[in-house]
């Protein structure tokens, strides 16, 4: 029976049954496609929340300020260094020959409001949906674009320990042996230093960043990964395995995946799992350091 499609790709009867059995949770079914419409959102967040219009019609030339920096001396004015379009003065210049379209959020995650009616932190109001922080910041603004940078974080940690850790194990349990034990052993006394203290202590020596903190976290976070291919049956080809392979096609079976890598399947979700696992920890992480804290 010829294999099912699903967006495109040939995928196996169990990847159908596995497909069907997560859409037929539909809590989790719509949560997948509610946060991926939100995560695509997000990767336009200058086109969303920003304190530069989108368009600028200044005396018969169009402008976008959103994508590109103009010095105030374009709209007619004295300073030479980039337009402030916040500025009543700036604002009255554009006004008198063109006109001004803002985002539905005019506000940047640092940028301050200096019109708040009340002392900040301000509660929810017409122009800052979610108040602001105890320094003037639009919170709506500072959610979306920390929202883009944690889970950007948490993909990339989650993709980068998949690529080290499968690494990692395919060697050792490739060549084996000395190899695979020295590697153990190091994984072992790697695996036992205070992950915690190391990363505070780190944070504390640089100033903490997107990459650096992509960086720390992967120090650790592909051990765990480096197991699921080591366990599965990478290895050599050891004699006897073609014969076990033409007894697997005489039975039926594929010749050049005999049964001893049918192991490997049972360890799939192991990888899944752990992926996700720090993917979530690289979110908390990115939420707690970067994002809402950008500024």
């Amino acid at each position: 029976m010829a294999d099912d499609t699903f967006l495109g790709w040939s995928i196996n009867p169990l990847t159908r049954r596995r497909l069907s059995n997560f859409r037929a949770n539909r809590r989790g079914f719509w949560s997948l496609w509610i946060f991926l419409v939100l995560f695509i959102l997000s990767l336009f967040a200058e086109l969303i929340a920003n304190d530069r219009p989108l368009l600028v019609k200044y005396d018969g030339h169009f402008y976008f300020p959103a994508l590109q920096v103009y010095p105030e001396t374009t709209f007619g004015g004295v300073l030479p260094t980039e337009a402030d379009y916040r500025d009543p003065t700036v604002a009255q210049l554009i006004d008198t020959t063109g006109w001004i379209i803002w985002p539905l959020i005019p506000y940047r995650y640092d940028t301050i409001n200096y019109n708040l009616p009340v002392p900040a932190p301000a509660p929810p109001s017409k122009d800052n949906w979610l108040g602001t922080d105890d320094q003037g910041r639009d919170l709506t603004a500072r959610l979306i674009y920390g929202f883009r940078i944690s889970v950007l974080f948490g993909l990339t940690l989650t993709v980068l320990s998949s690529l080290v850790g499968v690494l990692a194990g395919a060697i050792q349990g490739y060549f084996g042996g000395w190899t695979d034990l020295l590697f153990q052993r190091f994984i072992e006394i790697w695996g036992g230093l205070p992950i915690l203290y190391l990363l505070i202590i780190l944070a504390s020596v640089v100033e903490p960043n997107f990459w650096w903190l992509l960086g720390l976290m992967l120090l650790f976070s592909w051990t765990s990964l480096r197991l699921c291919p080591r366990r599965s049956g990478t290895r050599r080809p050891y004699p006897g395995d073609h014969v076990q392979a033409r007894a697997s096609q005489r039975n039926g079976g594929n010749p050049y995946f005999p049964a001893v890598y049918s192991e490997r399947f049972n360890h799939d979700a192991d990888l899944t799992r752990l992926s996700w696992l720090w993917f979530a920890a690289g979110l908390a992480l990115a939420r707690r350091n970067s994002g809402a804290g950008q500024g």
